[in-house]
């Protein structure tokens, strides 16, 4: 496990969402949007996710996973590489479904300041709809890759 840089996880606690890349069983890449719970400066980044499907499915077949961010603002991004695991939901420390709830609770109190700023009305909060998250996925960075264009450090 490799301990990631307070830029890196203050980068990633500012994004309201991430790509989770996993590896399918044809080898190729299946990429979906997961939002991070907890990510630790030892390395260490917990995502609840809500559905049953392709990341579990290849998760249990092949541990290695990517975590990619970019802000497409400051030109900035970041991909974590490593291996994960998968923990039952019922296995699940309580701190971490409080988190994932309170995680929830600021997505639709941010939609609907954004809504205000921007007089619209989205009329639907999909955050509000969200399913009971079905499983932890635990994912320990073994390569953190910088994605910034060099010319911009």
């Amino acid at each position: 496990m490799r301990a990631l840089s307070e830029e890196v996880v203050d980068f990633f606690k500012k994004q309201s969402f991430v790509i989770v890349s996993t590896i399918d069983h044809n080898g190729g890449v299946n990429s979906s949007c997961k939002s991070i719970v907890k990510l630790d400066k030892s390395g260490r980044v917990y995502l609840l996710d809500l559905y049953l499907k392709h990341t579990f499915v290849n998760l249990k077949k092949n541990p290695r996973m990517n975590i990619t961010a970019a802000d497409e603002h400051s030109f900035q991004g970041y991909c974590l590489k490593g291996k994960a695991r998968v923990v039952k939901i019922n296995q699940l420390p309580e701190n971490i479904t409080r988190l994932w709830k309170e995680k929830v609770a600021v997505k639709i109190s941010q939609r609907i300041i954004r809504d205000l700023r921007e007089e619209k009305s989205a009329g639907r909060h999909p955050e509000a709809a969200f399913p009971k998250p079905q499983y932890m996925i635990v994912m320990e960075v073994e390569e953190a890759v910088d994605l910034t264009p060099r010319h911009l450090k």
